[in-house]
């Protein structure tokens, strides 16, 4: 669609041959920081090496605790595992599959340093009651986990541009990709920003002189050079996504739709919008609703058939099944439609007609 625009851009870069840190990265964090509202986007590997260096820059360590919750991608918990801290579980809201802050309060400890609330399928969380939350207990911090929704708006505000750290992934399938890895931190405080910058560069102050145990965590330029000119196009892309959500909704809730009696269609809070990562719908039957839509030729996918406290490599944790009931039952009922901002009104009406 803009494909003479993306082999201009990356034409400057192999021209130039500057493919780490070159110009066009100093571009894409200028564009991020712009489309979000957040005052510093300071762009790096990919989503994973996002969540860690808010993390490293927070000062998270081996005996402290972060809340998170067990319905997300691995690399929610998995970071926090790594840097040697503990992940602490609490359940999901069973409407929108974020975080439920009501839960939040009793897993907090004297050794609660942060919570990573997710934006699950592109929907902020809660952000108010979080922040009521930090109000009780101050030296909390919040960082986002919004590998899946960037561009989303809760109250006004992008998702990038709430908690104390935002991060996001632009993996080729996320609502805004690159052609490869690559992700990005968001901060209003300047001295976090700061040293996120140096933390992804090896913890360098200046050249060779190291301030910090950093990480080689740097966007390559070809990938920024792609992220800017898809940017560009990006607010249209949000916009048709919400359209073919809603078209969705109508389809299957419709007569027309042979959907099962038991089907949960996605519910998206007021107060904020999805960048609709996926169309998530819940059936009773996955099963069988999946191997016939497979016989019609439709794809579908499950994010996440386990939650991550029944992980084998959580089970150091001590977690059981039934300790996080809701997060149990949409994992085995969650399934996920085709989503792009291209999906075709008669390709939306024939997955209402076989589903």
């Amino acid at each position: 669609m803009y494909q003479s625009e993306l082999e201009l851009e990356m034409d400057k870069v192999l021209n130039n041959a500057s493919y780490i840190m070159g110009d066009a990265v100093t571009e894409l964090e200028k564009n991020l920081e712009e489309f979000t509202g957040a005052k510093y986007a300071i762009t790096c590997s990919n989503g994973t090496d996002a969540l860690l260096l808010a993390m490293m820059a927070l000062d998270i360590k081996p005996g402290d605790e972060v809340i998170t919750t067990p319905f997300t991608f691995i690399a929610t918990a998995e970071t926090i595992a790594f840097l040697g801290a503990t992940p602490v579980f609490v359940d999901i809201d069973e409407k929108t599959y974020n975080i439920d802050p009501s839960k939040i309060e009793a897993a907090i400890t004297p050794k609660t340093k942060a919570i990573i609330p997710v934006s699950l399928y592109g929907q902020p969380a809660d952000m108010d009651a979080l922040e009521q939350l930090k109000i009780k207990h101050p030296k909390l911090k919040i960082i986002i986990d919004g590998a899946q929704s960037f561009g989303s708006i809760y109250k006004g505000k992008t998702d990038s541009n709430l908690g104390d750290i935002s991060t996001t992934s632009f993996f080729p399938a996320k609502p805004l990709g690159c052609f490869g890895d690559g992700g990005a931190v968001f901060t209003n405080n300047e001295e976090l920003a700061n040293k996120i910058k140096s933390l992804r560069l090896h913890g360098q102050s200046k050249r060779y002189h190291h301030k910090y145990i950093g990480m080689g965590g740097r966007l390559d330029t070809l990938q920024a050079a792609v992220l800017n000119v898809k940017l560009k196009h990006y607010p249209k892309d949000l916009a048709l996504r919400q359209e073919v959500a809603q078209k969705y909704t109508k389809a299957l809730g419709s007569e027309v739709s042979t959907s099962p009696k038991n089907t949960i269609l996605p519910t998206v809070a007021n107060n904020c919008t999805s960048a609709w990562a996926q169309y998530s719908v819940r059936v009773k039957n996955r099963d069988e609703v999946q191997a016939k839509l497979k016989e019609a030729g439709i794809p579908t996918a499950v994010h996440y058939p386990m939650p991550l406290h029944l992980q084998e490599c959580f089970l150091y944790l001590g977690y059981k099944k039934g300790n996080f009931p809701i997060s149990e039952i949409v994992a085995d009922e969650i399934m996920s439609l085709p989503m792009n901002p291209y999906v075709k009104d008669e390709e939306i009406e024939y997955i209402a007609r076989e589903f």
